[in-house]
């Protein structure tokens, strides 16, 4: 896929794509949680099947946001699974955010995929009593009008949560071109997902899509929220079977005077930035 930039008096347009990938490994039932979970610390054939499919897909986009993704541990043959999702998707740009670490068997974490080539990547631990949830954020351009994609994974406990995104909103606040990308483990009505759209003034084109479990979605549990200055043309829930969740996507439009450069490198290192604790 290449890049045709817009004309000047175009906006640019973004398709963006949020998919917790459950480390490469399908779901189908219930059921497979238990007879299926050595496929959580075991490496296996189909995991590798899996992650292509997952690559074919991604391809399509402009930006994806992965949670859930291996960072190199026995499960997943020691691969960092952004990594090979962008390489084999062809995706110039990514990045990684490490997070829960189980010894060597399993190291999940969110990952970031893109077309374009950001000015600043940091990655922020969440607050919390049980470590492992993180925010990974990049920005394009600079300043309050830069704009900020940040990818996350918030806790299953409302009270996590509620603390996560009270952090996330300090993060946040003033930035007038925000994505936010992730499983939030709830749904956009809850009292601290709409407490968090209102402090940003951020719209969820995602709030009707049921995203979980995959084989029979009934929650809308995974969501793109996109400040009002990012108004969505689409957004739809694809029925995939990769994971134990659907991924989302949304198409954007840019402000003018956000213009995006062509990712020239395929890699960027990030460092963690204090956030308090980090969270189950």
């Amino acid at each position: 896929m290449h890049f045709v930039p817009p004309s000047a008096d175009e906006p640019q347009k973004l398709r963006l794509l949020s998919f917790n990938i459950q480390a490469g490994t399908s779901t189908s039932r219930y059921h497979h949680y238990v007879t299926h979970s050595w496929r959580q610390i075991l490496p296996h054939s189909r995991r590798t099947e899996n992650l292509d499919a997952i690559s074919d897909l991604v391809a399509r986009y402009d930006m994806v946001a992965l949670q859930e993704a291996d960072s190199g541990s026995l499960r997943s043959g020691f691969i960092n699974q952004s990594r090979y999702l962008a390489t084999h998707a062809g995706m110039p740009f990514w990045c990684h955010q490490s997070n829960r670490r189980v010894g060597t068997v399993a190291y999940a974490g969110n990952g970031f995929l893109s077309r374009f080539e950001p000015d600043s990547v940091d990655e922020f631990r969440l607050p919390g009593a049980i470590p492992g949830r993180g925010s990974l954020v990049i920005r394009f351009g600079a300043g309050e009008d830069a704009l900020v994609v940040a990818v996350v994974h918030l806790a299953l406990g409302k009270r996590a949560r509620r603390q996560q995104l009270e952090f996330l909103t300090r993060q946040f606040d003033g930035h007038s071109n925000l994505v936010v990308m992730g499983d939030l483990n709830a749904q956009t009505h809850s009292r601290e997902i709409s407490a968090f759209c209102a402090a940003l003034y951020l719209e969820a084109p995602t709030r009707s899509l049921a995203s979980y479990p995959s084989w029979q979605p009934q929650r809308a549990i995974d969501h793109i929220l996109l400040s009002r200055s990012l108004p969505s043309a689409s957004a739809a829930v694809l029925d995939v079977d990769y994971s134990d969740h659907c991924p989302v996507e949304v198409e954007v439009a840019l402000p003018a005077d956000v213009r995006l450069r062509p990712a020239l490198r395929p890699v960027v290192s990030v460092r963690a930035r204090a956030g308090g604790d980090e969270d189950d």
